[in-house]
């Protein structure tokens, strides 16, 4: 099929999808065109009066990420066969990671800083609600007009069934993966090594199995061991650019940090909901899946404690 045809049909899948689901393809353009606007103001701002040296952190924080995705799909090449259940485990592990991460270095730090901002912790609190049910809405906009796949649900969004489906296994997790480095750039916008140190540390641990069950699905699709752990690398390529996204965002507007933790915190929440728990959970491992998930929850309490 013609590159034209191709986009053309695209854009009419697009379409018939936004007509069924008018209220989420209305919130999620809103939010898309907030976020815009907030990233052209955020980004002037930060290329005139920004500290070059919190962009840095955000860099160092996002390449953290893609590193560590990356050795995690390498221990394929030295690994043999996992079994499903200590797969599961360590997603679990890492869904749990995620939970922490989200609660302990995005919101409750979010609410501390928009409370030294409003003098309210009414007002605080709200902040970070309307910006966690803005990341939601955001992820649950690209799940839906995003092609990609889940393997416990199939194929997702609009032409899916004529991509293949190894791709769309990568479009999903580098869905996956936006949210974790707009955390990462969030949480060093203003330098402060208490928040961003936990967060990218939590992060960077949960993207070694995530990488290595990434590659082991790619393995299990066909590909060689080679080429799998290429193709799962590269999904954490999203994970800097994501920083330096989350960082532009957050690092202007006074208020603009708070609200981007909240967004950032609804974003992987999100995501550990609608993508990772249901697959730890699809193959009868649920126990092994959220014993991993409690020990990675409490690892990152943990970790935020002794690093913060």
């Amino acid at each position: 099929m013609a590159p034209e045809a191709a986009y053309k049909e695209l854009i009419a899948a697009w379409r018939i999808q936004a007509r069924a689901k008018p209220v989420l393809t209305i919130a999620f353009i809103g939010v898309l065109f907030g976020l815009l606007i907030l990233l052209a103001i955020s980004t002037t701002h930060s290329l005139l009066y920004g500290n070059s040296e919190h962009f840095r952190l955000a860099n160092y924080g996002g390449l953290a990420g893609f590193a560590a995705t990356a050795a995690g799909s390498m221990l394929i090449l030295f690994l043999g066969k996992v079994k499903q259940r200590v797969q599961d485990a360590l997603l679990g592990f890492a869904a749990g990671m995620m939970l922490a991460a989200s609660s302990f270095s995005l919101i409750l730090p979010g609410i501390e800083a928009a409370e030294s901002l409003l003098n309210s912790t009414v007002l605080a609190a709200l902040v970070v609600a309307v910006g966690l049910g803005l990341g939601a809405v955001l992820m649950h906009g690209l799940d839906y007009f995003t092609p990609h796949e889940h393997e416990s649900t199939g194929p997702c969004g609009p032409e899916c069934q004529r991509i293949n489906g190894i791709w769309l296994f990568v479009f999903a997790i580098a869905l996956h993966n936006i949210p974790e480095g707009m955390a990462i750039g969030v949480s060093f916008a203003q330098g402060d090594l208490s928040v961003g140190m936990p967060l990218t540390t939590a992060i960077a641990l949960q993207d070694v199995p995530e990488g290595f069950a990434v590659a082991l699905a790619l393995r299990a699709s066909g590909l060689s061991r080679f080429k799998s752990v290429l193709i799962a690398a590269a999904t954490g390529l999203l994970e800097p650019l994501g920083a330096i996204l989350g960082f532009s965002m957050a690092s202007s507007i006074a208020l603009a940090y708070p609200l981007g933790m909240g967004i950032a915190a609804g974003a992987m929440i999100f995501v550990v909901s609608h993508e990772v728990i249901p697959e730890t959970h699809r193959n009868g491992h649920q126990t092994m899946a959220t014993l991993g998930l409690v020990g990675g929850f409490m690892v990152m309490m943990f970790l935020d404690t002794a690093l913060g």
